[in-house]
């Protein structure tokens, strides 16, 4: 059995959110850079807010998105929790000529990314039009495919190499903490890597009948398709939902989780060649299930066009228009989240087991920066991805994900920021019998 997480991390996150910002005597002015955040949903709340918690180093914050009023109402409650003054703007991130005006207008140093994954290739060609480092928290995938990979984006390295600009891709929690996790466990505990799992529990409820915790045309895209996972060298495919297990996630109990396809293995499986075996496992309840069951037989999670009073519409677009937005559940929301890397490998001739996690709290989140938990997750790493490339500890030339970075300050910043992790050497690998 897995341990709680310990009490001392509400706490932390109650010490970081009562500290005050830095004097501008105090200010490091030779470290203080301009960043334009694109998007303005939970994670863009949360990383606006996160950003103005270092001005140090964040020394102007731009935030902009294609309905500028979210951008204002953003900026008004910084001002009253930080007594910090951002900017707004409207933008399409679709246009790539007016978003790199912008990033030109503003002298933005670095852009962070939070819009639609649909919309990661424009804003990365606007960036290298304009000039600027990227990061974004999620990779890209069309509009008309479901289907996310990063072969698209990893086709940019010689162009961002070329002009001298770092492109970080997936700087959110899964993908992005959890990469670094495994960057510091095969840094600190393992000579080789054999296993890996990644484990993503949210426990949190918000008395709705059916939500989910980010955007839900992502969010359901990514559930439906079918699950996959590496092992022995190779890519393995499942039916959606269809392999699950039961696991004991710490400050939260035993839940059901099921195997996913997830981004980060894409790029694990390749820089962690010792792997025989790489899973994504995600949690979901019955009532969860049912539903998105339901909403997909009768067809309104298809991303093919349907005729209707003769136009073309989307089903899954119109139901994202129908349901929750999530952006507005953090009031609602109640519970915690846990996610890890289960990890098994090798030391010294000798076989480990290893589990490295956070716990968060979505009311802690809340009280912070307005947003829940899964939001608060992705954006606080986001904060930290551009920091990283900032203070110049993570700045190269070229395209690259989060496990090709040193993996030591990041996750000092992650205990610094908010997202405190915990880690534990294990007596036996609970999932290692499980097949898919």
């Amino acid at each position: 059995m897995l341990p709680s997480a310990p009490k001392h991390i509400a706490a932390t996150h109650r010490q970081l959110t009562a500290n005050s910002p830095p004097t501008h005597r105090q200010l490091n002015f030779q470290h203080m850079k301009k960043v334009l955040i694109i998007g303005a949903g939970g994670v863009g709340r949360v990383v606006a807010h996160k950003c103005a918690q270092v001005p140090e180093v964040f020394g102007e914050i731009l935030l902009a998105s294609r309905t500028k009023r979210k951008c204002d109402d953003i900026a008004a409650d910084i001002l009253t929790k930080k007594s910090r003054t951002i900017q707004t703007a409207a933008i399409d991130a679709d246009d790539v000529k007016a978003t790199a005006a912008l990033i030109k207008s503003f002298g933005a140093d670095i852009v962070i990314n939070v819009a639609l994954p649909y919309q990661d290739l424009s804003i990365m060609d606007a960036c290298l039009e304009a000039g600027c480092d990227y990061v974004d928290t999620a990779n890209y995938e069309p509009h008309d495919t479901a289907k996310f990979e990063y072969s698209w984006q990893w086709a940019y390295q010689e162009r961002f190499q070329k002009a001298g600009l770092t492109a970080l891709l997936g700087s959110g929690f899964d993908p992005g903490a959890t990469n670094v996790y495994c960057a510091h466990a095969a840094k600190h505990h393992f000579d080789e890597i054999h296993t890996l799992d990644i484990v993503d529990c949210n426990a949190g409820s918000n008395g709705l009948p059916f939500a989910t915790n980010f955007n839900p045309e992502i969010n359901i895209r990514e559930v439906t398709a079918k699950g996959r996972f590496w092992k022995d060298g190779a890519w393995h495919e499942t039916d959606p939902i269809s392999v699950g297990t039961t696991f004991d996630f710490p400050g939260v109990g035993e839940k059901k989780m099921y195997l996913l396809y997830h981004e980060e293995l894409e790029s694990l499986s390749k820089h962690f060649p010792t792997a025989r075996q790489m899973r994504f496992w995600m949690t979901f309840s019955d009532n969860y299930l049912t539903h998105l069951r339901v909403l997909e037989n009768v067809g309104l999670t298809s991303i093919k066009p349907v005729t209707y009073e003769g136009r073309e519409i989307i089903p899954l677009q119109f139901l994202k228009a129908v349901l929750p937005d999530p952006g507005s559940l953090g009031a609602k929301t109640v519970g915690k989240t846990c996610i890890g890397d289960l990890i098994t490998g090798v030391k010294d001739g000798n076989v480990k087991h290893y589990f490295v996690w956070n716990a968060c709290d979505h009311e802690e989140c809340f009280r912070e920066t307005g947003a829940q938990g899964v939001s608060y997750t992705t954006g606080v790493p986001a904060m930290i991805g551009a920091k990283m490339i900032l203070e110049g500890k993570w700045k190269k030339p070229g395209v690259w994900n989060m496990e090709q970075n040193d993996s030591d300050p990041f996750m000092d910043d992650m205990n610094k920021y908010g997202l405190p992790w915990q880690e534990k050497v294990l007596n036996h690998n609970p999932l290692a019998g499980i097949d898919a």
